[in-house]
């Protein structure tokens, strides 16, 4: 988990408590560590990508005049990811 991630009290008190409910569930700890840090990973995935869309979404209704820019640069940043990723 990132630095960001680990010193925000929020996500700390998720992850132990995902961890905790995991254990009363029978897995063991060092599995529970990870299927609740999983969870927290994808949770702030989809609130990035929630918010990058409702951003999108007031450029176009708002400022359509850089909606195109925006797109753009969004396109741009996911294929060179993409090619990262590929790459190794």
């Amino acid at each position: 988990m990132s630095i960001e991630a680990t010193s925000d009290p929020v996500r700390k008190g998720a992850l132990a408590g995902l961890i905790a409910a995991f254990v009363d569930q029978g897995h063991p700890p060092q599995y529970a560590q990870v299927m609740a840090t999983s969870i927290i990973f994808q949770t702030d995935l989809d609130l990035r990508n929630a918010q990058i869309a409702s951003l999108l979404n007031w450029l176009k209704q708002e400022n359509e005049n850089i909606y195109t820019s925006a797109l753009s640069v969004v396109e741009t940043t996911r294929e060179e990811f993409e090619r990262r990723v590929q790459q190794g």
